[in-house]
């Protein structure tokens, strides 16, 4: 029977793997990519208004963002060294900054879209982008990953009550074949 069941049910355990995390592997981009969204738009007018001679102080919001604790989107201006010169983000009391490579890569492609931990309990979408015009710099449009992050979790919760599930389904299902397999042939024997 142990033969039989490595034989049929393995590959069909591999299977049943692929399809209960599928499924997860594909929500957690789409929801991911997604929370990009309200940033590029964020980032991509506040770059184009700048570049239209529109001054720093009508661009970023004057409220000021918790990072920490708020779902809000903010922004933050970066003159063309990378160093913050604006921001409706505030870190600890602070105007956060994002590593350096960010920018190299910003003034390389035009843009950058990653998820920015500035500290461990502190997670955002943020999308930077490059300004020419009267001046030049970088905007940065972030927000909270939080509830995203929250969707990703409940999304693999289910991939994993649904995996072990399709396992010992299959399982069952291949020990039952085997079973009726073997006293099929019993009774042609």
């Amino acid at each position: 029977m142990l033969k039989f069941i490595v034989r049929y049910w393995v590959p069909i355990a591999i299977l049943a793997t692929a399809i209960a995390w599928l499924p997860y592997a594909v929500g957690q981009q789409v929801l991911r990519q997604s929370a990009n969204d309200p940033q590029i738009q964020m980032a991509q007018d506040t770059a184009a208004k700048l570049e239209d001679g529109q001054q720093i102080q009508q661009v970023v919001p004057a409220d000021k963002v918790d990072i920490a604790k708020s779902l809000a989107p903010y922004i933050i201006i970066f003159d063309a060294n990378g160093h913050p010169i604006a921001s409706s983000a505030q870190l600890n009391g602070q105007t956060p900054t994002i590593p350096a490579g960010v920018f190299d890569t910003v003034r390389q492609t035009g843009e950058d879209r990653i998820t920015w931990q500035p500290q461990p309990d502190v997670r955002s979408a943020i999308v930077v982008t490059q300004f020419k015009g009267p001046t030049s710099g970088f905007v940065l449009a972030g927000r909270s990953l939080r509830e995203v992050e929250q969707r990703e979790n409940g999304i693999m919760l289910l991939s994993l009550l649904a995996w072990p599930t399709l396992l010992i389904t299959t399982l069952l299902a291949t020990m039952l074949f085997f079973k009726v397999t073997t006293e099929t042939q019993a009774v042609r024997d």
